[in-house]
């Protein structure tokens, strides 16, 4: 069995749905997770979704700031979410939204 390695990058991403939604998630391979969600055996939102489309990602050289980002992030109203997507700063995304 192959132990879960926390220690290596990991993503938290932003993908918008073709229904013009938008979809957070975290995972140390990004390429694979865009396929897995396109192809139809990803989030359980996103199936009915496709195609998604990447449109926002940072990069955490370990794995809890990656998780506890991606719940953050999950939390943000859309219009914050557009604001992140359109290139503000993270940061500044939160510190308005409170979080």
């Amino acid at each position: 069995m192959t132990k879960f390695k926390r220690n290596r990058k990991y993503f938290v991403y932003i993908v918008e749905c073709q229904d013009g939604t938008y979809y957070t998630g975290y995972t140390p391979d990004l390429k694979k997770r865009i396929e897995v969600h396109n192809s139809g055996k990803g989030a359980k939102y996103t199936r009915d979704r496709r195609p998604v489309k990447l449109v926002w990602k940072k990069e955490y050289k370990q794995f809890k700031p990656a998780f506890l980002m991606e719940k953050r992030i999950k939390k943000l109203t859309r219009l914050q979410k557009e604001s992140l997507v359109g290139g503000r700063r993270l940061d500044k995304v939160l510190a308005d939204a409170g979080k």
